[in-house]
């Protein structure tokens, strides 16, 4: 059974991806991010608005990027696996200098602050990067076959 059998489906702006060559905007990290695949669905976290732009801060002083994003229903169980697979595709693409901070946005999922902890915790992270089979996901649907 799906969390979300009737999500609703946005037309998407075509974006022409260019690696960025100056400072990083909110932009350059949302066309990182817009085209991973909902492991739910068969549209992009972008399509579900899961992701958008404005979502985006990145602080230049202190090297942090807060990512925030907006699972499709409150009580969505794949909501660490999105949060998750934002962060592999973003730590693949990042200097190793910025700090990822990955978010649901405030007041979407009923697990909200659990599931924060659990994402932004770099041994749970890690544990489940050693996960083949949840990586195996991870990779499927952060594959860039769909850009």
């Amino acid at each position: 059974m799906l969390d979300n059998p009737n999500p609703i489906v946005t037309e998407i702006v075509e974006m022409t991806y260019k690696r960025p060559t100056g400072m990083l905007d909110s932009n350059d990290i949302f066309n990182v991010i817009r085209n991973i695949r909902d492991p739910e669905h068969p549209y992009t976290l972008e399509q579900l608005k899961v992701v958008s732009c404005s979502q985006i801060l990145i602080d230049t002083d202190t090297k942090a990027l807060i990512i925030r994003f907006t699972p499709t229903v409150p009580h969505c169980s794949l909501t660490s696996l999105i949060g998750l697979m934002i962060r592999v595709k973003l730590m693949r693409y990042l200097p190793s200098c910025i700090k990822i901070h990955i978010l649901i946005q405030e007041g979407t999922h009923y697990q909200e602050k659990e599931i924060n902890k659990q994402l932004n915790d770099k041994e749970r992270v890690a544990a489940a990067m050693e996960n083949i089979h949840l990586m195996e996901v991870v990779e499927y649907n952060i594959g860039e076959w769909m850009q």
